[in-house]
């Protein structure tokens, strides 16, 4: 390998380093905000507020409304109670530059009247699509689908 080759192949090897470590630190500020509803807590809550910027913003539909930060942690905190035996798990993570894309499942037994339904018991198994937004390494925004009409079903027994 000749003195050219050399300094390619280490520059190559540095770059790679500092990308694994960038996407390394992306998917931490990812799971920051899963955190808050798998291992609710003030740990959980410091990591998020410091995984996210000032203005993050979460969209769940076209009507231009959002969720701030210091909103979704009261109500992080009363979905976990409403949901004790929320069980959540990341099916698959994709990255691509500054956009992280997880599909994950949610299974949980709501402990009362949930989405208009008396789920009597019964509980829901669904399908989440969120994509997450960073830039300088903070989550700034976040997009995400929930599964709600099949939870319905399942609720009511369908």
């Amino acid at each position: 390998m000749n003195a050219f080759q050399k300094t390619l192949a280490a520059a190559t090897l540095g770059l790679s380093a500092i990308a694994t470590s960038a996407a390394a630190d992306d998917l931490a500020a990812v799971h920051a905000f899963y955190d808050i509803f798998t291992n609710p807590g003030p740990e959980s809550n410091a990591a998020f507020l410091a995984a996210t910027s000032e203005d993050w913003k979460s969209y769940a539909d076209y009507s231009g409304n959002y969720e701030v930060r210091e909103d979704l942690l009261p109500r992080s905190a009363g979905i976990v109670a409403f949901m004790p035996d929320l069980e959540f798990t990341i099916e698959a993570i994709h990255q691509d530059g500054d956009f992280v894309i997880v599909r994950s499942r949610s299974i949980a037994t709501p402990a009362g009247p949930f989405l208009g339904i008396d789920p009597e018991g019964r509980n829901f198994d669904v399908m989440n699509i969120d994509i997450h937004e960073l830039k300088d390494g903070k989550l700034v925004n976040l997009w995400h689908i929930e599964d709600w009409a099949t939870a319905m079903r399942q609720m009511s027994g369908q």
